[in-house]
Protein backbone atom coordinates (compact mmCIF):
# COMPACT_ATOMS: atom_id res chain seq x y z
CA UNK A 1 0.00 0.00 0.00
CA UNK A 2 1.38 3.55 -0.48
CA UNK A 3 0.78 5.12 2.65
CA UNK A 4 -0.44 8.71 2.74
CA UNK A 5 -1.19 10.87 6.45
CA UNK A 6 -4.92 12.03 4.88
CA UNK A 7 -6.83 8.61 5.41
CA UNK A 8 -6.71 7.48 1.81
CA UNK A 9 -4.29 4.32 0.93
CA UNK A 10 -4.04 2.90 -2.49
CA UNK A 11 -3.36 -0.83 -2.42
CA UNK A 12 -1.26 -2.31 -4.94
CA UNK A 13 -0.93 -6.15 -5.16
CA UNK A 14 2.87 -7.47 -4.68
CA UNK A 15 4.60 -8.97 -7.30
CA UNK A 16 1.85 -8.09 -9.78
CA UNK A 17 3.25 -4.88 -12.51
CA UNK A 18 2.60 -1.24 -11.56
CA UNK A 19 -0.76 -0.37 -13.16
CA UNK A 20 -0.27 2.65 -15.58
CA UNK A 21 -2.42 5.77 -14.84
CA UNK A 22 -4.53 4.29 -12.07
CA UNK A 23 -4.29 2.24 -8.80
CA UNK A 24 -5.55 -0.67 -7.94
CA UNK A 25 -7.76 -0.60 -4.90
CA UNK A 26 -7.97 2.27 -2.24
CA UNK A 27 -8.67 2.26 1.89
CA UNK A 28 -10.21 4.60 3.13
CA UNK A 29 -11.19 5.80 6.82
CA UNK A 30 -12.14 8.65 9.00
CA UNK A 31 -13.23 10.71 6.19
CA UNK A 32 -16.95 11.93 4.75
CA UNK A 33 -17.51 9.84 0.91
CA UNK A 34 -18.67 12.80 -1.81
CA UNK A 35 -20.32 10.43 -4.03
CA UNK A 36 -20.57 12.70 -7.71
CA UNK A 37 -22.67 12.51 -10.07
CA UNK A 38 -21.81 11.31 -13.87
CA UNK A 39 -20.23 14.88 -15.49
CA UNK A 40 -20.37 14.90 -19.58
CA UNK A 41 -18.08 17.24 -21.30
CA UNK A 42 -20.07 20.19 -21.56
CA UNK A 43 -19.90 23.69 -19.84
CA UNK A 44 -21.60 25.15 -17.48
CA UNK A 45 -24.51 26.26 -19.76
CA UNK A 46 -24.96 22.64 -20.80
CA UNK A 47 -23.72 23.32 -24.09
CA UNK A 48 -20.74 21.33 -25.82
CA UNK A 49 -17.87 23.42 -26.50
CA UNK A 50 -15.98 20.44 -27.80
CA UNK A 51 -16.76 17.21 -30.34
CA UNK A 52 -13.39 15.52 -29.79
CA UNK A 53 -12.76 13.22 -27.11
CA UNK A 54 -9.92 15.02 -25.64
CA UNK A 55 -11.80 18.19 -25.43
CA UNK A 56 -14.61 16.81 -23.59
CA UNK A 57 -12.47 14.88 -21.54
CA UNK A 58 -10.96 17.80 -19.85
CA UNK A 59 -14.37 19.53 -19.63
CA UNK A 60 -15.88 16.18 -17.81
CA UNK A 61 -12.75 16.03 -15.17
CA UNK A 62 -12.98 20.16 -14.73
CA UNK A 63 -16.92 19.58 -14.46
CA UNK A 64 -15.77 16.43 -11.71
CA UNK A 65 -13.63 18.60 -9.97
CA UNK A 66 -15.75 21.63 -9.98
CA UNK A 67 -18.47 19.43 -7.52
CA UNK A 68 -15.68 18.35 -5.54
CA UNK A 69 -14.14 21.40 -5.11
CA UNK A 70 -17.84 22.81 -3.74
CA UNK A 71 -18.06 20.15 -1.31
CA UNK A 72 -14.57 21.42 0.32
CA UNK A 73 -12.67 19.35 -1.32
CA UNK A 74 -9.46 19.13 -3.58
CA UNK A 75 -8.13 16.79 -6.66
CA UNK A 76 -6.26 14.23 -3.86
CA UNK A 77 -9.60 13.13 -2.20
CA UNK A 78 -10.69 11.68 -5.52
CA UNK A 79 -10.09 7.99 -4.87
CA UNK A 80 -12.22 6.40 -7.65
CA UNK A 81 -13.15 7.11 -10.91
CA UNK A 82 -15.85 5.32 -13.81
CA UNK A 83 -15.48 6.69 -17.27
CA UNK A 84 -18.31 5.62 -19.53
CA UNK A 85 -16.89 5.88 -23.21
CA UNK A 86 -19.04 5.77 -26.25
CA UNK A 87 -16.13 5.53 -29.01
CA UNK A 88 -13.26 2.84 -27.50
CA UNK A 89 -10.89 3.31 -30.54
CA UNK A 90 -11.22 7.37 -29.89
CA UNK A 91 -10.48 6.69 -26.41
CA UNK A 92 -7.30 4.94 -27.84
CA UNK A 93 -6.07 7.19 -30.20
CA UNK A 94 -6.49 10.12 -27.98
CA UNK A 95 -4.70 8.52 -25.05
CA UNK A 96 -1.13 10.75 -25.42
CA UNK A 97 -3.44 13.80 -25.05
CA UNK A 98 -5.16 12.74 -22.56
CA UNK A 99 -2.37 11.83 -20.72
CA UNK A 100 -1.85 15.72 -20.61
CA UNK A 101 -4.95 16.67 -19.46
CA UNK A 102 -4.62 14.38 -16.55
CA UNK A 103 -1.41 15.78 -15.66
CA UNK A 104 -2.60 19.35 -15.98
CA UNK A 105 -5.34 18.61 -13.66
CA UNK A 106 -4.11 15.77 -11.17
CA UNK A 107 -0.05 15.95 -11.26
CA UNK A 108 0.45 11.93 -10.77
CA UNK A 109 -2.15 11.55 -8.45
CA UNK A 110 -3.88 8.01 -10.00
CA UNK A 111 -7.30 6.89 -8.47
CA UNK A 112 -8.53 3.32 -8.94
CA UNK A 113 -10.18 3.28 -11.84
CA UNK A 114 -12.56 1.74 -14.54
CA UNK A 115 -13.37 2.70 -18.31
CA UNK A 116 -16.37 0.86 -19.95
CA UNK A 117 -17.10 1.05 -22.99
CA UNK A 118 -21.01 1.77 -24.16
CA UNK A 119 -23.26 2.64 -27.02
CA UNK A 120 -24.30 5.84 -25.96
CA UNK A 121 -24.99 8.38 -23.48
CA UNK A 122 -28.23 10.49 -22.94
CA UNK A 123 -26.71 13.73 -23.48
CA UNK A 124 -27.09 14.25 -27.45
CA UNK A 125 -22.87 14.39 -28.18
CA UNK A 126 -21.70 13.42 -25.53
CA UNK A 127 -18.83 11.20 -26.26
CA UNK A 128 -17.88 10.19 -22.58
CA UNK A 129 -19.53 10.73 -18.79
CA UNK A 130 -17.29 10.55 -15.86
CA UNK A 131 -18.38 9.89 -12.71
CA UNK A 132 -16.20 9.72 -9.03
CA UNK A 133 -16.01 9.24 -5.51
CA UNK A 134 -13.74 11.19 -3.57
CA UNK A 135 -12.82 11.25 0.35
CA UNK A 136 -13.39 14.25 2.28
CA UNK A 137 -11.46 15.66 5.00
CA UNK A 138 -13.32 16.03 8.09
CA UNK A 139 -12.47 19.95 9.20
CA UNK A 140 -13.76 21.20 5.42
Amino acid sequence: MSERDDGIRFVEVPGWPRPKGYSNGAVVTGRRTLHVAGQVGWNEKEKFEHADFAGQFGQALDNVLAVVRAAGGKPEDIFKLTIYVTDLPGYRASQKALGGIWRERFGRHFPVMALIGIAGLVEEGALLEIEATAALDEAR
